[in-house]
C-alpha cells in the first residue's frame, strides 16, 4: 500500500445486517452489526484490534532497534463504552504481556511510551475524546531456554 496522506476504504451492503468492508490496500473485512449473531467483526471491535495493532507495531519496532529479544508478545485491549448512544469509547486500557531475554522494564515503559506519545496514529486519531491508559507485565525467559 502507498503511504498516501488520504485513505480510501469502500463499505459494501451485503444484506442481513453484514457488510463488506474494502480496505485502502485491497484488503476485505466482514462487518457485522447483529451483535446476537456475531458472526463477524464490529466495527467498534476494529477500533479495539487497530489501537491494539499499531502500539503493537511501534513496540516491536522501536525494543527490536534497542537489540531486546522478545521472544513472545501479545496486547490486551479493553474498552469501556458510554453507556448511552452513541455508545463511544470513552476508555481503553492495552495490557502488554511480554516474555523475552534481559527485558528491562525501563525500556519496555520507554518503548510503550514512544508509541502512545509519538509513533502510533491510531491513539493520536482517538485522543483526546478516549482516555488511553497502558500498563504492562514482563516474563523474564531464561538464557538459553
Amino acid at each position: 500500500m502507498k503511504n498516501n496522506k488520504n485513505s480510501h476504504a469502500t463499505i459494501h451492503y451485503a444484506g442481513n445486517d453484514l457488510f463488506i468492508g474494502i480496505t485502502p490496500s485491497g484488503h476485505a473485512q466482514v462487518l457485522e452489526t447483529n451483535s446476537e449473531r456475531a458472526s463477524a467483526t464490529t466495527p467498534m471491535e476494529l477500533l479495539l484490534l487497530g489501537l491494539g495493532g499499531c502500539t503493537a507495531v511501534d513496540v516491536v519496532s522501536i525494543l527490536e532497534k534497542k537489540r531486546v529479544k522478545v521472544i513472545d508478545y501479545r496486547i490486551e485491549v479493553r474498552g469501556h463504552r458510554h453507556g448511552e448512544h452513541p455508545r463511544r469509547f470513552t476508555r481503553m486500557d492495552v495490557h502488554h504481556i511480554l516474555r523475552g531475554s534481559g527485558l528491562k522494564e525501563k525500556e519496555v515503559a520507554r518503548a510503550i511510551e514512544l508509541s502512545e506519545t509519538k509513533y502510533c496514529s491510531v491513539a493520536a486519531t482517538l485522543r483526546p475524546g478516549v482516555e488511553i491508559v497502558s500498563t504492562f507485565e514482563i516474563t523474564e525467559e531464561a538464557q538459553g531456554g
